[in-house]
């Protein structure tokens, strides 16, 4: 006898003990995640640092996201092709059961929340068009991270949310991915609930939630950072050819940081609610956020980015 149970909200059917059919195999969800990034470190030594790091990073986007897919089937999720291709190519998102559920209804979309994605997209376009420009004349640190500021600003903060945005528009449940981190009153909220939710969502699901089961939150809460570091490490020390284990360090800083202000030490400090919370925040992960973007990264391979689309 079968029966509905809930995948991340979304209602799928499986099959009772008496009729229960055998898991399919989970192996084939991790080969694009393997096999991409493998393929495309075979031509580091022909391209260009910053060129190594954008097909890096794209070769980790979809194999986590033919992962996220394929868990999301595995578990009874079902949609049609054009939904699924529309989540694997045109969704920055890793929510898989929640895009690809056509039963739910979606909010209206605020005219308020056009506007504000649309300026955090032209705000960061200025700063990518400033930096790229002093990229040319002046490759000093400063001009790099602003331009690292511009591309987070249009492609996390901007494109991505008015990419929910339409989404949302046709009843699509894509919400995005940041959720207004600069309000966030502890590093609990801010990395759990409000930056870079699609990286979140990959690192609860494969990290986290297993190694709770087996080992509870703290372990699992440094695991989640530890593999969060490495992932880092591997787009932006590996193509850089330098400032291995900064960002790993960075990382592992932050998981330490939530245990922190989860312990007595840290309630009674007030690291975790108001103001001081807000404080320990930004004090914890911003400023701690150059040795995760070092130097070294934003020497090799973020100026001559910059210098090259500023010579278009």
């Amino acid at each position: 006898m079968d029966h509905l149970s809930e995948v991340h909200g979304v209602r799928v059917r499986t099959i009772g003990a008496r009729g229960e059919a055998p898991a399919p195999p989970v192996w084939p969800g991790w080969i694009p995640l393997i096999a991409l990034p493998a393929a495309v470190c075979f031509f580091r030594a022909r391209l260009e640092p910053w060129q190594f790091m954008w097909l890096l990073s794209i070769a980790l986007f979809f194999g986590c996201k033919w992962e996220t897919w394929f868990e999301a089937r595995a578990a009874g999720v079902r949609a049609g092709l054009g939904r699924s291709l529309a989540y694997l190519f045109l969704w920055p998102g890793m929510d898989a059961p929640a895009f690809l559920d056509t039963n739910r209804d979606v909010d209206r979309v605020p005219g308020k929340e056009w506007l504000a994605a649309t300026a955090k997209t032209v705000a960061g376009c200025a700063l990518i068009w400033f930096a790229a420009h002093r990229a040319l004349s002046e490759k000093t640190l400063l001009v790099g991270w602003i331009g690292m500021l511009g591309l987070v600003l249009v492609l996390h903060f901007g494109a991505f949310h008015l990419i929910s945005l339409l989404w949302r528009a046709m009843g699509v449940n894509a919400q995005p991915i940041m959720q207004a981190p600069a309000s966030a009153t502890s590093l609990g909220e801010f990395w759990g609930k409000r930056w870079n939710l699609g990286f979140r969502q990959l690192t609860y699901g494969l990290v986290f939630k297993p190694v709770r089961e087996r080992f509870g939150v703290a372990s699992a809460t440094l695991g989640a950072f530890l593999v969060s570091g490495f992932i880092h490490d591997f787009v932006i020390s590996f193509p850089a050819r330098g400032g291995y284990g900064l960002p790993t360090a960075y990382f592992l800083l932050q998981g330490v940081g939530v245990l922190f202000e989860r312990s007595a030490p840290g309630k009674r400090l007030g690291t975790s609610q108001g103001m001081r919370g807000w404080f320990f925040v930004v004090l914890w992960a911003g400023l701690p956020a150059f040795g995760l973007f070092h130097p070294i990264f934003i020497r090799r391979v973020i100026l001559p980015f910059l210098a090259a689309i500023g010579s278009l």
